[in-house]
């Protein structure tokens, strides 16, 4: 399994309880598949710069998917250019993915039994996997899902690329918080414009 399936599952696993943000959520997996790229030597990060190596095929359909989109050409993509790119619409992709493979089901609607509910994942190797994963703290997958909402930053020490990806995404997840809360703002600014007239 790959970090960033693990993920996607964690996510899935505690949206009962408190739902996530699917743009956080989006741009915490895309910062795992750059982890994920990384394990299987599809890049390097030169500073916050990705460069691309020899492209291998990893197995998994969404990895070799970020793989073939890496910028190949000179000065590369930043870590967070990457993660607003390839984020977009990333968490509807793995969760129709573990849908696909039989990770997921669909609970159905009680008074419309045709209309699908929310998504649910199935007990399986891959679910206790990643919850073995979570429980065990790894800093990683610990740190992109408390990116993600799920749960608290990890304490401990990072390697320099790990920092540099992990600084990134949030980064980009509190530029995504404060474009969400200043259209509330606006959104609210613009309603008691109407009400005063």
């Amino acid at each position: 399994m790959t970090t960033a399936r693990d993920l996607a599952i964690v996510a899935l696993d505690v949206t009962a309880d408190k739902p996530v943000e699917q743009g956080d959520l989006s741009l915490a997996l895309a910062g795992a598949e750059l982890f994920d790229l990384l394990d299987a030597h599809a890049l390097v990060l030169d500073g916050d710069r990705i460069l691309p190596n020899a492209q291998s095929p990893t197995g998994d359909r969404l990895l070799d998917e970020a793989a073939e989109s890496l910028v190949r050409q000179e000065p590369y993509e930043s870590v967070e250019d990457w993660l607003w790119r390839r984020g977009r619409g990333l968490s509807s992709a793995y969760v129709d993915d573990l849908e696909r493979v039989g990770l997921t089901t669909r609970s159905r609607g009680r008074r419309f039994p045709l209309r699908t509910g929310r998504t649910e994942l199935v007990d399986s190797a891959a679910r206790r996997q990643a919850q073995e994963r979570r429980a065990a703290g790894e800093p990683v997958l610990a740190a992109l899902a408390a990116a993600a909402g799920v749960g608290d930053d990890p304490a401990g020490e990072l390697a320099d690329v790990a920092a540099t990806v992990l600084a990134a995404v949030g980064d980009a997840v509190m530029e995504l918080e404060a474009v969400r809360q200043r259209k509330v703002i606006e959104d609210a600014a613009f309603d008691n414009v109407w009400r005063g007239y």
